[in-house]
């Protein structure tokens, strides 16, 4: 037996370890910094596994265009061949190259972006899943038999699994609000999946005829039910802990978005808030755990916390309040972008100090593309909630808004590099993309975007649900072909976005974070520019907190709070100089290294962006193909 796998056996060894030294420090409650620490140690290994040769993922782009300087513009490439193919290599590469089974964790990650993972894992097996229905198109099935695809569920369905003991629960607790509410969504994400691959592929005969005994209907449900209790269980907390962020003493209302800082009312949080209530009214199949004891029921303190009831109108009452509140606070700005929040001017300290104007009267203009994503999840599950066809307006003007901003009026024409506010020639960016000076906060920001633009224009239900007093609305056919109609006109734009983040990806299939670079010859960095040629920087005056940190001053702190305390939290992830490229972050520095290896270079998290947006051409458009 060689040393590597000698290396390899003693890796997995100190990684199973390492394990159960921290299930027993978490089990006797004293898991703190010192733990958290020792697993950040440990570095990932997991053998690189292979999708069958049946479904490996066919060039979505022509054998001739390489991912080097110089590439072809975005436009010039032919269609994908295979988006589904493409979308399961980006899921294997994300989950063989970044997860690892001994801490149920992607190391790298996060608190909170690994949240984020779960659900685009959980929402990535349900594209999966409906594929592979016995009714599906024979090319959307795949030349795989029904164990091999099933085996391939089970695989990831397992890590999520094992993640849900992997999450860091117990720090997330004392986080940012915006923090917890990623937890919920993840949570219920991972129980829609279940249930969309049990009716699909796993119908227990008690649907049949619900005489069966008890004994005999369990035996044929699929064994993942089991997980929903504990999945409904971290949902259902986690959305108690983040709603004692509601706070209607400054601005007449609206989530403060992290409870250690100066009152913050941001888009995020809000949005967060939206999609969390309206999701826990829909999917959350109830809660009868009554841990952990120390949330005491104030009636029988002795019975901890006490049942929650599934389909709660008090959820929907709260997604529908804070919609009204977002939507008339002003965070918009003229481009019809949500920019980033609120603070509240002269405030300085609350009772013991100045509560200042009491107003959201100081606004933050920066603009983030996943401040334009995730409030579509939230306006979709109100219009399944209510049957309004408002919230399906205002989602479809906010997408206009987006693609617009991408820049895709300007795609071809000499003002096509220029910055038009979330991209240039119809390419999505992040504003830190092009310098490279992203943290893992705006490396997850894109793929957000994509997976709650994809829930909205999944189409509409042509059959209900109910359940007791709960019905949730269908659409009729106008309604049904009106929603399709708008979000097809995405198309265009969708694979656009798809093929300028496919073609970053480096030898091991990772994904980068800056897609609008491929479509850009980068030997004009080099040389003069033209106005022809003229590569547009976005503007840099505002204050880019998530990924440069929170300042330190009196409109972002508390007037206790002390410089040394302020650190730990609130920069996690933020890029630091020495792990910027050595050639420096200037895109005209030269052209013989690869601008998505600058900073943090490919993360779990640019990984997963890639993901998103594959799932979302796949899901919104090529999949009726």
């Amino acid at each position: 037996m060689g040393p590597k796998s000698w290396s390899h056996k003693l890796l997995l060894a100190s990684c199973f370890s390492l394990l159960c030294i921290t299930t027993l420090l978490l089990f006797y409650g004293q898991a703190g910094s010192s733990s958290e620490q020792l697993i950040r140690h440990v570095r990932r290994y997991q053998p690189r596994s292979s999708l069958p040769s049946s479904i490996s993922a066919q060039s979505i782009l022509t054998e001739d265009l390489t991912r080097v300087p110089g590439a072809v513009a975005v436009d010039d490439l032919s269609e994908p061949s295979d988006t589904f193919a493409a979308l399961l290599e980006a899921l294997d590469v994300m989950q063989s190259h970044f997860y690892t089974i001994c801490q149920g964790q992607w190391p790298d990650a996060i608190d909170w972006t690994a949240a984020v993972l779960g659900a685009q894992v959980s929402a990535t097996l349900a594209a999966m899943t409906e594929a592979w229905q016995p009714c599906a198109e024979s090319h959307h099935r795949h030349a795989m038999s029904d164990p091999e695809r099933e085996n391939i569920i089970n695989r990831y369905f397992t890590q999520i699994t094992s993640f849900y003991f992997g999450e860091n629960a117990f720090s997330l607790r004392t986080q940012a609000y915006d923090d917890m509410l990623w937890v919920v969504l993840g949570w219920l994400e991972g129980i829609q999946f279940i249930n969309l691959h049990s009716d699909l592929h796993h119908a227990s005969p008690v649907d049949a005829d619900p005489n069966l005994k008890t004994s005999q209907s369990n035996s044929s449900v699929w064994y993942a039910h089991q997980f929903i209790p504990q999945f409904a269980h971290r949902a259902r907390l986690f959305y108690d802990l983040a709603s004692r962020g509601w706070d209607s003493s400054l601005c007449g209302g609206g989530m403060v978005w992290n409870p250690h800082l100066a009152p913050y009312k941001n888009a995020i949080t809000n949005q967060l808030y939206i999609s969390a209530s309206v999701n826990m009214y829909l999917y959350f199949p109830g809660d009868t755990n009554p841990s952990p004891f120390s949330f005491k029921n104030p009636v029988r303190p002795e019975t901890g916390l006490p049942p929650a009831k599934a389909h709660d109108p008090q959820h929907l009452e709260n997604a529908m309040e804070a919609y009204q509140w977002l939507k008339t606070s002003g965070m918009t700005n003229w481009k019809g972008l949500y920019t980033d929040g609120f603070h509240i001017r002269g405030w300085r300290g609350g009772e013991n100090g100045s509560t200042g104007t009491r107003k959201c009267d100081l606004r933050e203009e920066h603009v983030y593309t996943y401040n334009q994503g995730v409030i579509l999840s939230g306006l979709r599950g109100l219009w399944e909630a209510t049957g309004s066809k408002t919230y399906l307006e205002d989602g479809h003007e906010l997408v206009h808004n987006v693609i617009a901003a991408t820049g895709w009026n300007t795609r071809g024409t000499q003002w096509r590099w220029q910055w038009s506010g979330l991209g240039r020639n119809g390419v999505m960016e992040e504003a830190c993309d092009s310098t490279g000076t992203c943290s893992q906060n705006g490396h997850t920001f894109k793929g957000i975007f994509f997976h709650h633009f994809t829930i909205f224009c999944t189409p509409l239900p042509r059959t209900g649900r109910s359940e007791g007093d709960f019905k949730a609305f269908i659409a009729d056919n106008d309604l049904f072909t009106w929603h399709q109609l708008n979000c097809e006109k995405y198309g265009r734009w969708l694979r656009h976005n798809a093929r300028a983040a496919y073609m970053t990806r480096d030898e091991q299939g990772e994904f980068g974070t800056w897609w609008g670079i491929q479509g850009r010859n980068r030997h004009s960095y080099k040389t003069g520019m033209t106005q022809e040629s003229a590569f547009d920087l976005p503007p840099d005056d505002n204050t880019d907190y998530r990924n440069e940190g929170v300042p330190v001053d009196q409109i972002w702190r508390r007037p206790e709070d002390q410089i040394w305390q302020l650190r730990k939290n609130d920069e996690d992830g933020v890029t630091t100089a020495s792990e910027k490229h050595p050639g420096g972050n200037d895109i005209s520095a030269g052209i013989s290294w690869d601008p998505n290896d600058r900073g943090r270079g490919r993360t779990v998290e640019t990984q997963s962006g890639g993901l998103a947006i594959l799932r979302a051409l796949w899901r919104v458009i090529d999949r009726k193909g």
